[in-house]
């Protein structure tokens, strides 16, 4: 009985220890939270405050600790009859997000999250042009290009750098290098909106998806913007980005 209740004991602990880490990314170990059965509702995960400052980064993310802010970290899987160049391809049509929309619970309906998104030719004061290549997503250069939501005032420049590349997976990272803003209103610095996304191929026209968004304390934050907002945001992208249905966080 005592070894029984041992090892009980030990499972509870070993599990809350589990939950206490946070999201996990799919660099060397099985991801937190888990991938879903195949177009399953996605599995989400998200830290804030006291949870977020005890989460350590894990070190392929090359992420510094977070202290405060709001981490969504999301898991689906797909299914996809086409190629990881073609999967690949989809990130680099900067132009295709263009019109995205998402689930406004500020709004109570569906808006559109980009207004505007472009390709530039270089990150400072760089013109628009076609959206990447497939070759140039594979040179493992850093790639720029802008965007603009429905809740900022102007364009903002982000950088883009693919790795990890195989025949069946890439992972891509995202940073803004320059400011967010609402009219006068600074709502995130540079680097303060991070993200990671892995894609690995499972098996023959299934794929797997694990990704991280990162949004630090701002002027953003301290308005106590809702978290299902930031949740309803990466479901949109990665609907558009598996091509898939993906039921929002209505509130």
């Amino acid at each position: 009985m005592r070894v029984l209740i041992a090892i009980l004991l030990f499972l509870t602990l070993a599990a809350a220890s589990s939950a206490a880490e946070g999201p996990v990314p799919p660099c060397a170990t099985a991801p937190v939270p888990d991938y879903p059965a195949v177009d399953k509702a996605p599995a989400v995960q998200v830290l804030s405050g006291k949870d977020l400052a005890a989460w350590k980064p894990a070190p392929c993310l090359g992420w510094e600790a977070k202290d405060d802010g709001v981490l969504v970290a999301l898991a689906g899987s797909f299914h996809f009859d086409g190629t990881t160049d073609e999967l690949l391809k989809r990130f680099g049509a900067i132009s295709s997000l263009k019109g995205l929309l998402y689930w406004s619970v500020t709004d109570g309906g569906w808006q559109t999250l980009i207004t505007s998104a472009s390709a530039l030719d270089s990150p400072d004061g760089g013109h628009s042009r076609a959206d990447f290549t497939l070759a140039e997503m594979k040179s493992g250069k850093e790639l720029y290009f802008a965007q603009q939501d429905n809740r900022t005032s102007e364009e903002v420049v982000y950088r883009m750098r693919v790795s990890g590349l195989s025949a069946d997976g890439f992972t891509v990272a995202v940073e803004n290098v320059t400011p967010v803003r609402s009219f006068m209103l600074t709502l995130f610095d540079p680097g303060e909106l991070q993200s990671v996304h892995f894609v690995k191929r499972e098996t023959s026209g299934v794929f797997r998806y694990y990704g991280l968004a990162f949004a630090g304390e701002s002027l953003a934050s301290s308005l106590a913007l809702p978290e299902a907002s930031y949740v309803n945001r990466a479901l949109a992208l990665y609907g558009h980005l598996s091509g898939t249905k993906v039921a929002p966080v209505e509130k």
